[in-house]
């Protein structure tokens, strides 16, 4: 019965559990990056749940203006789609638009399209540059928001004179209209402008939707100013623009992927990638020369062979494990045929002194120890093995 010998391993592969170790820091933060993504996803869809929703009950939502509404006989009907608001407009109907700023281009010039001829009122909450361009020609948005939120009136609109001060600020806006009514100005610039159209429809544009809120309603004269604004026609059309809207396409629209990312996420890569070049230039700064220190432990001689051929064949580098043989062995043979180690590798003072020595011919010695390298591992350990036998021929009393 024999026993074999179980030699350690060698291997610098690391385990599991080192993995595990290595790993664990980058887990537990990308864990808490995902629940962070998580909670604030769910803090902001709960925000947004029933803004601008007349059938809302919630502090963001409009239940409260529209239930006033109904007890003044104005009809409120909720559409979410494009074709239902165009087909709304009438001379009988005022249509507000909760979030213009959600509805593409194409859609933005088919509904402006719909309500200019309409006859009714356009009430447009919060417009931004784009959307207000389209929705009311003639009006620009000041990139600049109003500093206070209760302004008074200080124009000849009745409705406005009616209410009193309000919480129209918000969004500024100037027009080119000379017969635009301009509204609760704030640093001269209005908040709140209706614009005349065909017959005797108007559009209204709103630059903030606080007076339209439950928690805000009973506040300054906001419940006056939206019951005069929304209650001049017996039809109100609540128009939520949703992103799921497939009623109306428009080819002009189609957008590539980077065009539908927010600029803000095109910024922060830039500057995600800003922070990784800086910080490699920095860690690079801190690489110097090699500096030899002296092992803690001795390392068998075995163990680093063994190493550095897992490398070798790792890598299929058999030219390198072939040139390295070469050159071992020419080095241990110079000596011993009376060659200066300095000419070791140069095939004209080597090769005859090996082949006076051993009696033979130059050219298979030419082959063994300068030919090229093996083409495969068998070849490579066929070399290797040559060279053993060579060097002990010469070694040979």
């Amino acid at each position: 019965m024999t026993t074999e010998a179980t030699l350690p391993s060698t291997s610098a592969s690391p385990t599991a559990r080192q993995v595990l170790t290595r790993t664990r820091g980058i887990a537990l933060a990308l864990v808490l990056l995902l629940a962070g993504a998580i909670a604030i996803a769910v803090v902001r869809s709960n925000d947004r749940h029933g803004t601008l929703d007349p059938r809302s009950a919630d502090p963001l939502g409009s239940r409260a203006v529209a239930q006033l509404l109904a007890d003044r006989g104005v009809h409120t009907r909720v559409v979410t789609t494009l074709d239902e608001a165009r087909n709304a407009a009438g001379p009988d109907t005022t249509l507000l638009v909760a979030v213009p700023d959600l509805l593409t281009a194409g859609q933005q010039r088919q509904l402006h399209t719909a309500t200019a001829e309409s006859g009714g009122r356009t009430l447009l909450v919060a417009p931004g540059t784009t959307s207000v361009e389209t929705l009311a020609p003639g009006v620009t948005a000041d990139p600049a928001t109003s500093a206070d939120s209760t302004l008074s009136p200080d124009c000849d609109l009745p409705a406005a004179r009616r209410a009193g001060t309000a919480d129209t600020g918000g969004i500024r806006y100037t027009t080119t209209r000379l017969d635009a009514d301009e509204c609760y100005p704030s640093r001269r610039l209005a908040t709140l402008l209706r614009l005349p159209a065909s017959g005797n429809g108007d559009t209204v544009v709103l630059g903030a939707p606080d007076i339209l809120f439950n928690k805000r309603l009973d506040e300054q004269g906001n419940a006056s100013l939206a019951l005069q604004l929304l209650g001049s026609r017996p039809h109100l059309v609540w128009y939520l623009p949703s992103l799921s809207d497939t009623t109306a396409t428009d080819p002009d629209d189609e957008q590539s992927l980077l065009d539908l990312l927010p600029s803000g996420w095109l910024w922060g890569t830039l500057q995600l990638f800003i922070a990784v070049a800086l910080a490699a230039l920095w860690r690079a700064r801190r690489l110097g020369p090699l500096v030899p220190e002296k092992l803690p432990v001795a390392i068998r001689a075995s163990e680093t062979v063994e190493g550095r051929a897992r490398l070798y064949r790792k890598a299929n580098a058999r030219d390198r494990a072939a040139a390295a043989l070469r050159s071992t062995t020419r080095t241990r043979l110079a000596p011993l045929v009376g060659v200066p180690v300095t000419q070791a590798h140069a095939p004209e003072a080597l090769l005859p002194a090996l082949s006076a020595h051993l009696h033979g011919d130059g050219q298979p010695l030419h082959t063994l120890l300068f030919g090229p390298p093996p083409h495969d591992d068998a070849a490579l350990i066929t070399l290797a093995d040559q060279l053993d036998a060579l060097e002990r021929e010469v070694r040979r009393p």
